[in-house]
């Protein structure tokens, strides 16, 4: 089994890389922290709530010797919808459309069936390599994250596989995010950058804003809620008549939910949460597009839509 960690050797090779990377897992292992730390910007969701994540989100890391593309998925799991089933089918398209995969065990949870059926699959993807990446590692003790990474490897080889490498991170606290980069470039095709210098994402900023809204939204409601919120943004247009050095961004968004008894829970007592939830996707949204905004949000009942093909596509999915 080999375990990195980080080394001061410099690779010699000057070749040029390009490629995609996608990090799986189950909900809620680390992916979009990952991939955020990775970009060193924000452009995945991420919250504590687990399945989080609904579009695949790419993060471009630029870097003198390759462009690494990391395609975030949702996480793979037992589906109990059909908007589960569908991001089940968008998890498994992605593996078989990048050149490595990174999969996310997070370091302070033993390993349970959810890795092993993941696992499984991966096993079954025979040209892809693939690494184990072994996350939240600030969370526990250097004898807790050796026993982790003989676990990790123990499943690999029970399966019939082997790890490309493993290797222990903490998105949260800096550790070896760049030896993952470094671990990830060389198993990229050779080739010029894909997208031009500067892009972080290719997420279109209409998708972005609609996720930092649901982002602020998930913050703080009861269990039962997160997989019912859906956010739309209807319209993003410049407001007319203002001096172009005072500019300001109109966003009109509706928020969905698929009970009215759940229109209390994210409005609040007098519209209470629902200002802070504006307040806070704002600040967010303002930061990403680097303008002023004005955003206008309504809660908006869309009946049962997980299970709804006709609302799914509605609402993007």
């Amino acid at each position: 089994m080999s375990v990195r960690t980080q080394s001061s050797e410099q690779p010699a090779e000057t070749i040029h890389r390009a490629g995609f990377a996608c990090f799986v897992g189950r909900p809620n292992a680390g992916k979009s922290t990952l991939t955020n730390a990775l970009v060193g910007q924000k452009v995945a969701i991420t919250s504590n709530r687990p399945q989080t994540t609904r579009h695949t989100v790419r993060g471009i890391v630029h870097r003198p010797d390759a462009q690494l593309i990391l395609v975030d998925t949702p996480g793979l799991h037992k589906p109990r919808t059909l908007l589960g089933e569908r991001l089940n089918d968008v998890v498994r398209t992605t593996w078989a459309e990048v050149d490595v995969i990174g999969f996310c065990l997070p370091a302070d949870q033993k390993i349970g069936p959810g890795d092993r059926f993941i696992a499984k699959e991966l096993a079954g993807i025979r040209k892809t390599p693939k690494i184990a990446v072994v996350t939240k590692t600030d969370l526990v003790d250097s004898r807790a994250l050796a026993e982790q990474l003989i676990a990790i490897d123990q499943m690999s080889k029970e399966l019939g596989f082997e790890w490309a490498e493993i290797v222990p991170v903490s998105a949260v606290g800096s550790q070896q995010v760049d030896l993952l980069a470094d671990l990830l470039v060389p198993l990229l095709p050779e080739g010029p950058a894909l997208y031009p210098e500067g892009d972080l994402t290719d997420e279109p900023e209409q998708v972005m804003v609609a996720e930092l809204i649901r982002e602020a939204a998930l913050e703080g409601v009861r269990d039962e809620l997160p997989h019912s919120i859906a956010v739309v943004v209807e319209e993003m247009l410049p407001r007319e008549d203002r001096p172009a050095d005072r500019p300001l961004l109109d966003i009109h968004a509706n928020v969905y939910i698929e009970r009215p008894s759940q229109k209390g829970i994210i409005i609040g007592p007098k519209g209470k949460r629902l200002k802070e939830v504006g307040i806070r996707s704002r600040q967010q949204i303002e930061a990403l597009l680097g303008t002023p905004v004005f955003l206008d949000l309504h809660v908006k009942v869309a009946k049962d839509w997980q299970r709804d093909p006709k609302q799914l596509r509605k609402l993007g999915f």
